[in-house]
């Protein structure tokens, strides 16, 4: 019975860390790499640099950026931290 009660709070405190920071961190880690995948030619990206910029061409591990000026700057896909817009390839009903 003395050793439950000495190791109730450890445990009690490894669940608490679990649910407020371990298990948010997956979940937006899992969206992220969702979003990666998804990217589509014409979405207005930001890179995990502040890049502002549309995606111009897409490869399996590789994105080309069109940026303001007209330059185009190759980044691999884990480089794009968000989507601001998206391409809207969606067809209209």
């Amino acid at each position: 019975m003395d050793l439950l009660t000495s190791l109730g709070p450890i445990l009690l405190m490894f669940v608490i860390f679990y649910f407020l920071l371990i298990r948010p961190q997956q979940k937006r880690q899992k969206a992220v790499s969702q979003m990666q995948r998804d990217l589509k030619k014409g979405d207005k990206v930001v890179t995990i640099g502040g890049l502002h910029g549309i995606v111009d061409a897409l490869d399996e591990d590789k994105v080309v950026i069109k940026c303001g000026d007209g330059s185009r700057l190759t980044y691999d896909r884990a480089a794009i931290r968000d989507v601001t817009e998206a391409s809207g390839d969606v067809l209209a009903n």
